[in-house]
């Protein structure tokens, strides 16, 4: 009974923590425009968070780089079960631009089990709630 209540409770108000990894902070823009009252992305019940501790969803942008690894890994350890990842932007899927850098590993899933792909360069806001809405909906 009380699983069903909590997982009840994380489809219907996911909370999110974004997670910056050294974006060039255009798919940050575009997380936050989807937040602010014009998309409203509370409207689902998704609530920003500062810590990784009252999260369910991380939102990261940004590629992996050696330097950051670790940290993302114990962020990412921090946030309780279950938990999920949302790759925002190219360089959060694939490194894009910053690829074959000599301190760029790649994309998220380099170092973190990804649930959800949102492509672009920047995402659009828009994008950025269908995925979170289509994570939400596999989570049923």
């Amino acid at each position: 009974m009380i699983e069903r209540l909590v997982h009840w409770s994380r489809v219907k108000s996911p909370w999110v923590l974004h997670l910056n990894t050294g974006a060039c902070n255009a798919c940050d823009i575009e997380i936050l425009a989807a937040l602010m009252p014009r998309f409203d992305l509370e409207r689902f019940g998704i609530l920003l968070k500062g810590t990784p501790r009252h999260a369910d969803v991380l939102i990261c942008t940004g590629p992996i780089t050696r330097q950051n690894r670790d940290r993302v890994v114990r962020i990412y350890e921090q946030v309780p079960d279950p938990k999920f990842v949302v790759a925002v932007g190219a360089c959060a899927m694939s490194g894009c631009v910053y690829r074959g850098a000599y301190n760029s590993m790649g994309g998220i899933d380099q170092v973190l089990p990804v649930n959800a792909y949102i492509p672009g360069c920047p995402i659009r806001p828009d994008a950025l709630i269908d995925g979170v809405v289509k994570l939400l909906n596999s989570l049923k």
